[in-house]
């Protein structure tokens, strides 16, 4: 086995990604309930006590609603960089101090047989961070949460087998839904969310021959829906030549556990 993982949850109502190699098993987020989380491992049989640990991409209630409770229930190990911690520490209570960990932006951690790669992104949060995951040669990129993608973080990602990117709205449902200006505007903005457009701009710069999956994660509920995302990134992808399958990932239910082969 190399590198599996499963989307096992995606939206704005909770985010929660899981990924394992022969030694290692992570959880990125936990935005949702306590007993919502243990059936979403239930779904893919992941026994959530076996995790090596949680790592956490920004504050947003909808990436840490259960980590806390997850932490706790399980006594897990939980790894942020300084500003989340701080943005973070009323809302997920009491911890003792070996579950608290610190994972800098832009650094790479090696945890047994995974190396995990944290890089910096723009959104309203403290520090946001996204990551990559290695392991014997595969690599995985999580990429959501973010107003735009950099030259920087094109760099960090490239070259992956397999994405998580977002597809978060179709612009024209945006403008026109009933989201009052000031949220719209920031949705829009540079430090809000990519949109399915500039989610196939994004992938066309940075896949290559060696990517084999690519899911389109944190759509909108109200600004978006799953055959209008994979449309036009599908569109964008072709124009320029580039045939791949695009999959859909659910607020609630947990993509299978996919292996990175």
């Amino acid at each position: 086995m190399t590198l599996r993982f499963s989307v096992l949850a995606s939206g704005s109502t909770g985010n929660a990604f899981y990924i394992e190699s022969n030694e290692q098993k992570f959880l990125v987020d936990a935005g949702l309930s306590g007993k919502q989380m243990d059936q979403l491992f239930s779904g893919v049989h992941v026994d959530p006590s076996a995790l090596s640990g949680i790592l956490v991409t920004h504050e947003h209630s909808d990436h840490i609603k259960g980590l806390g409770i997850i932490a706790r229930k399980y006594n897990l190990p939980i790894y942020a960089n300084e500003k989340t911690w701080k943005a973070m520490e009323n809302s997920i209570g009491k911890l003792s101090l070996d579950q608290k960990f610190l994972f800098g932006m832009e650094e790479v951690k090696t945890f047994g047989d995974m190396d995990i790669e944290s890089f910096g992104v723009s959104h309203d949060a403290a520090e946001p961070m996204f990551y990559t995951f290695h392991h014997e040669g595969k690599k995985v990129a999580l990429v959501t949460d973010l107003g735009y993608v950099s030259e920087r973080i094109k760099k960090t990602v490239e070259d992956a087998d397999a994405y998580i990117f977002e597809a978060n709205h179709d612009v024209s449902m945006l403008r026109m839904g009933r989201y009052p200006w000031s949220v719209k505007r920031r949705i829009l903005g540079d430090s809000g969310h990519v949109s399915n457009e500039d989610c196939g701009l994004a992938l066309t710069d940075i896949i290559s021959n060696r990517t084999k999956r690519i899911y389109l994660a944190h759509l909108s509920l109200d600004n978006n829906m799953k055959d209008l995302a994979r449309m036009s990134v599908q569109s964008v992808l072709q124009e320029r030549g580039i045939e791949i399958d695009l999959h859909d990932t659910d607020p609630k239910n947990p993509t299978p556990l996919y292996e990175v082969g």
